[in-house]
């Protein structure tokens, strides 16, 4: 039998997958599509979180992992927005 990870483990970095309607979610192109309306580059908007602009790219183009945190960090604090996340089980 596999061995799970106690509850505050998996909590430390949690990583997300988000379906919507069966579809997966793009976070990454919904934060570009944030950033671009209000007309900040990745260059902006990397100064503001302390990430490097690269890392900005990854992730709007889905090919890096975010956690909760930077979503919270690029959300709130670089883009003014706010994180409002449903679990449903």
């Amino acid at each position: 039998m596999k061995k799970s990870k106690p509850l505050a483990a998996s909590l430390e970095r949690p990583r997300i997958q988000a379906k919507s309607s069966g579809h997966a979610v793009h976070i990454g192109t919904m934060l570009k599509e944030a950033r671009k309306s209000k007309q900040m580059t990745q260059q902006e908007l990397a100064n503001i979180i302390s990430k490097k602009r690269t890392y900005i790219s990854r992730v709007e183009n889905d090919g890096s992992n975010i956690t909760l945190k930077t979503l919270y960090e690029i959300v709130e604090k670089g883009l003014g927005g706010k994180v409002d996340i449903h679990l449903k089980m």
